[in-house]
């Protein structure tokens, strides 16, 4: 039998976090993230998702011992922008489908009390962090900021009665292989007509370039399947934690006017690094983070965005083409296009186009209460 309860206090939170690194800890493939991290993304003091968010943490239990975890989620900014009446869940982790049925259920049970007709997940807490179970690629390990997660998973969701929602793509692209003859021409076509400057981002104008960033990325995906602009509090959040890997060979930005109209931007995988730390700095987690990080050889392009207005396949070529030419003299040898919603041909088509390779599928699902 198993036993759902609520996390209340300092302790139940540590068995909550605790559980995933005990859970994954036998998966060569799955890097443990950083506690104090997973720790802050958790507290409504130190996540400003929770100022629009009720989130209920809850754990499994069975005799005794804890066989599973879920977070409840009721995002009334989601609501409010989609005109929805969902809920979702995240953080999910679990022993069995026994397990996973009861915290499921329990989910359901809690959004049935609000008035939702819907739950969605996994969301972690949501679409702007970690998102998505892994159905497909498990034999590579994940970079930065994106999930992995056992085989049985999907099994333990669908036989709970959820079905896909959507699903989200990886794309691995060898920057050795360069952008190819047609991105190239479409990029030297669009540069000579038009009035656009590329540009590297700027670390010593980190609060302008995180403001410049955030407006690109609200007006450019406002439309998307789901997505919610983060708030300021949020998305300058996500860019504090980022900012100690951040290389800014790795990102640009695209200028007409001195107006910024679009941007890419990738952060090292920082993952290759923790590897092997435990999820813990301490004691000996910062030496073996600063030996490791010498091993970084590849990056995570995380955003990508091209405003309304000069939405173009030719500026996207040229944002391209410039960070192929800031990347190829550089450590780094492969860049990850993730996510990226299944049904975007403006991003799926030119990854494709420059010879990456589809090698992960993430799926979000969803179940009627109803």
């Amino acid at each position: 039998m198993v036993d759902i309860q609520r996390v209340r206090g300092r302790a139940d939170l540590r068995r909550f976090i605790d559980y995933a690194y005990e859970r994954n800890r036998a998966d060569a493939h799955w890097i443990p993230p950083l506690r104090l991290s997973e720790r802050d993304r958790l507290r409504p003091r130190t996540n400003p998702f929770f100022a629009h968010a009720e989130v209920e943490l809850l754990l499994a239990k069975r005799n005794g011992r804890v066989v599973g975890r879920i977070a409840a989620i009721d995002d009334r900014l989601h609501n409010e922008t989609h005109r929805d009446n969902l809920a979702a869940f995240g953080f999910f982790e679990a022993d069995d489908a026994e397990s996973a049925a009861a915290l499921l259920g329990a989910v359901e049970a809690w959004a049935r009390q609000r008035g939702r007709a819907a739950v969605r997940g996994p969301l972690n807490p949501s679409l702007n962090e970690s998102a998505g179970l892994l159905i497909d690629g498990f034999d590579h390990d994940p970079m930065v900021m994106m999930p992995h997660n056992p085989r049985d998973y999907a099994a333990y969701i669908e036989l709970a009665g959820y079905s896909k929602a959507k699903d989200l793509f990886a794309w691995l692209y060898q920057i050795s292989a360069g952008v190819g003859p047609k991105i190239a021409r479409i990029a030297r076509q669009f540069a000579d007509r038009e009035r656009v400057v590329v540009r590297r981002l700027e670390l010593r104008e980190f609060d302008g370039e995180v403001e410049r960033l955030r407006a690109i990325y609200c007006t450019a995906w406002e439309r998307n399947w789901g997505f919610v602009a983060p708030t300021d509090a949020e998305f300058r959040r996500i860019a504090k934690e980022l900012r100690p890997i951040f290389d800014p060979r790795c990102a640009v930005i695209a200028e007409v006017d001195g107006q910024a109209v679009a941007c890419a931007v990738a952060v090292p995988d920082v993952n290759q690094a923790l590897k092997g730390t435990g999820g813990r700095l301490f004691p000996l987690g910062i030496p073996r983070l600063l030996m490791r990080r010498r091993l970084i050889d590849q990056a995570r392009l995380l955003l990508v965005g091209v405003v309304s207005r000069y939405r173009r396949p030719g500026l996207f070529a040229l944002m391209m083409q410039s960070l192929h030419r800031q990347l190829i003299d550089t450590e780094y040898r492969r860049l990850e296009f993730s996510w990226v919603l299944e049904d975007n041909r403006d991003v799926n088509r030119p990854a494709e186009q420059v010879g990456s390779v589809r090698y992960k599928t993430y799926r979000i699902y969803q179940k009627s209460l109803t």
